[in-house]
């Protein structure tokens, strides 16, 4: 029985280079995630990719609530304002 492997997977060149690495080192059936945090279009892309690629199965999960939620909380304002006075 082939192992499986969950690759968080954005469809650029390394996730997609690790995909096939994954497959032919490991002899595994890759599994590809990936979160939509609004890409749009660019989701669509990794998954074609992946599928080219051999991805076994490719789930796209909406966190974009999720982000939202903790972008505007108010630790995340302090750092991001943080992260600016040092600029």
């Amino acid at each position: 029985m082939k192992s499986k492997i969950v690759l968080a997977y954005s469809g650029g060149l390394d996730t997609s280079v690790i995909l096939k690495w994954l497959q032919t080192e490991y002899n595994a059936d890759v599994i590809a995630y990936a979160a939509d945090l609004g890409q749009g279009a660019e989701l669509e892309e990794a998954k074609a990719k992946a599928k080219k690629l051999g991805a076994k199965k490719i789930y796209i999960e909406n966190l974009k609530e999720e982000l939202l939620k903790i972008t505007s909380s108010p630790c995340f304002a302090v750092i991001l304002f943080m992260k600016a006075s040092i600029y």
